[in-house]
């Protein structure tokens, strides 16, 4: 079994929890998921099985866009910046208005800087912040430069407000609802989150443990696994000629001229950064870059 599985992950379940009850059902020890979601939120989780484990690192490009809904809460910041933490801080609560929302959403959109918040699962020095916080240890960390696609209003309440944020991958949602509470004047933290979509995976067509353990016991799993470069379209894509399969495989590198079916002689080859869907005979084998107008696979990914 090789593919990606498209999992509604439950709250109250970690990303790594996900991973092991996938193993327990298919008696597949490869598998693994393709960026942490946090405990106490919900949504989308793609899991990667066998052979699809390789690609996983690629949900992390800039390209693979995250989709969300929270809630910013007025009223208190907490520890982990989410509803679970202990309350540090306080304010009094006032109803924003929906044009103030927006002006701060205006200021949240593009490029903008976090600080990793000290419950998450980032590492420095080789061990989890999680892990530190929990010691009790609160270290300095770096601000880190994401990117906030688009940010718009759902629900306006008495007490916050409700919206969809598209992302890029290594956004605290949690520390984004913190900020955005100081351009109000008021203390808050996120109190709910739902992640809906990740890159080409959407929480329409996510599978509940339930129905994945159900399907499983009915061998009808394998219908619902999508092939590995299904979320790689990003990609270019590059066709080999027959003759070069084996060549390539083994890690020679050819001449793209010769190499290539649909060769541009226009084209930029020279870019080693650009990463490449490479096929041949209609069938998917890999990630390969080119430097020197040269061939050369990362993974050789053929089943």
């Amino acid at each position: 079994m090789n593919g990606i599985i498209n999992v509604l992950k439950p709250s109250n379940m970690t990303s790594h929890d996900i991973v092991g009850f996938m193993r327990r059902i298919t008696r597949i020890k490869k598998i693994g998921h393709t960026g942490t979601l946090d405990p106490n939120a919900s949504g989308v989780l793609p899991i990667c099985i066998g052979k699809a484990t390789r690609i996983s690192e690629y949900f992390n490009r800039e390209e693979i866009r995250k989709t969300y809904r929270a809630k910013l809460k007025f009223g208190y910041t907490t520890t982990t910046e989410d509803r679970y933490g202990e309350k540090i801080e306080t304010s009094k609560v006032r109803k924003v208005s929906t044009d103030e929302i927006y002006n701060v959403f205006k200021k949240y959109t593009g490029e903008i800087e976090q600080i990793p918040p000290m419950y998450s699962a980032k590492k420095i020095g080789g061990k989890r912040l999680y892990e530190l916080a929990r010691e009790g240890i609160d270290i300095e960390r770096k601000k880190r430069k994401v990117n906030i696609y688009s940010l718009s209003l759902v629900s306006n309440n008495s007490d916050g407000f409700l919206f969809d944020i598209e992302c890029s991958s290594g956004t605290y949602i949690r520390t984004l609802c913190k900020d955005m509470g100081k351009e109000f004047g008021m203390s808050s933290h996120m109190s709910f989150l739902l992640r809906t979509k990740v890159g080409k995976f959407d929480i329409e067509n996510s599978l509940t443990l339930d129905e994945i353990e159900n399907l499983y016991m009915n061998d009808e799993l394998n219908e619902h696994i999508y092939k590995l470069d299904y979320p790689l379209d990003f990609m270019e894509e590059i066709e080999l000629r027959e003759e070069y399969f084996k060549k390539i495989l083994n890690g020679i590198k050819i001449p793209v001229k010769e190499l290539c079916y649909n060769y541009d002689d226009k084209a930029n080859y020279n870019d080693s950064d650009t990463l490449y869907r490479v096929y041949c005979k209609n069938q998917f084998i890999g990630i390969g870059r080119i430097k020197d107008k040269r061939l050369k696979m990362d993974k050789v990914l053929f089943i």
